[in-house]
C-alpha cells in the first residue's frame, strides 16, 4: 500500500507527450507539477536539440497547457 507521501509525489508528477519543433517526433516528458506553472529547457530525446517546455496549471493543480518551442 502506498503512503500518503507517495500519493502526493504521484500527483505532483505527470508524463505528457510533446512534439519536437525541430525533428517533428513525439516523445514523453515527466513534468513536475508541484511548484506550479513553469518553463525549462530539455533536449529532444530523438535529435538532441534544446526545446523550451512550458506548462500551465488550473486552480486545482491539473495540467491545462503544455508548449514546446525552439530554444534558438
Amino acid at each position: 500500500m502506498a503512503s500518503a507521501a507517495d500519493q502526493r509525489d504521484d500527483a505532483a508528477t505527470q508524463f505528457s507527450s510533446v512534439q519536437c519543433p525541430y525533428c517533428g517526433e513525439c516523445f514523453d516528458v515527466l513534468l513536475d507539477l508541484s511548484a506550479g506553472a513553469s518553463s525549462y529547457i530539455e533536449d529532444c530525446q530523438i535529435c538532441c536539440q534544446p526545446i523550451e517546455l512550458g506548462f500551465e496549471l488550473d486552480a486545482d493543480g491539473a495540467l491545462v497547457r503544455l508548449t514546446a518551442q525552439r530554444a534558438d
